[in-house]
C-alpha cells in the first residue's frame, strides 16, 4: 500500500499536482491540514481516497480537526499539530497517540519534515509543499509504504 502524506499546501495546488504526477498510482492521500478551501479539489486531483484534517488556517472548514484511521494494519492519528505544541517539541503529540493506542501520528504545522520514533509511536511531519521552513527551503512530502509483511516505511521527499 502506497500513501502520499502532505501538509500545509495553503490553497496553492501547483506543487501538489506535480507530486501527484510524480508518485501516482497511490492508494490514498493524507493531508495534515491547512488546505485553505481546497477540500473539494484535493480528492478530485488525487483520484483515490483522500483523508484531510483542518489546520489552524482552515477557519471556515468543516473538516474534522483530527482523524483516527486504520490502514494496512496500522492505527493512525492524523492532526495538524498546533493543539499539541509541535513547534516546541513532539512529546505531547506522541503521548496523545500512545494514549489512543495509535502506532503512527501524522501532523503538520511546523512546515519542517521529520520522521521520529519513540517507543511504540512513529511521528511523521511531511513538511510543507507551499511554504517550507527547513534549511534549504525545498517543498517536501512523505511517502508511507506498507509492505506485504505489514511493515510500514516512511520516506521524506523533496521537489527540485
Amino acid at each position: 500500500m502506497k500513501i502520499l502524506v502532505v501538509s500545509d499546501t495553503h490553497g496553492r495546488d501547483g506543487n501538489l499536482e506535480r507530486v501527484l504526477q510524480k508518485v501516482k498510482p497511490i492508494d490514498a492521500l493524507i493531508h495534515c491540514g491547512d488546505v485553505e478551501g481546497r477540500e473539494d479539489y484535493i480528492p478530485l486531483v488525487a483520484e483515490c481516497p483522500a483523508y484531510m484534517v483542518a489546520g489552524n488556517n482552515d477557519f471556515f472548514s468543516e473538516l474534522d480537526r483530527e482523524l483516527e484511521l486504520d490502514l494496512g494494519g496500522h492505527r493512525l492519528l492524523v492532526t495538524h499539530g498546533h493543539n499539541y505544541g509541535v513547534n516546541i517539541d513532539l512529546s505531547r503529540i506522541i503521548e496523545e497517540a500512545a494514549a489512543r493506542k495509535k502506532d503512527i501520528v501524522l501532523f503538520g504545522h511546523t512546515h519542517k519534515p521529520v520522521v521520529t520514533y519513540k517507543e511504540t509511536v512513529t511521528a511523521v511531519n511531511p513538511g510543507s509543499l507551499s511554504y517550507p521552513r527547513q534549511e534549504g527551503r525545498r517543498p517536501s512530502y512523505a511517502i508511507m509504504e506498507i509492505d506485504h509483511q505489514g511493515e510500514v516505511h516512511f520516506t521524506i521527499n523533496y521537489l527540485r
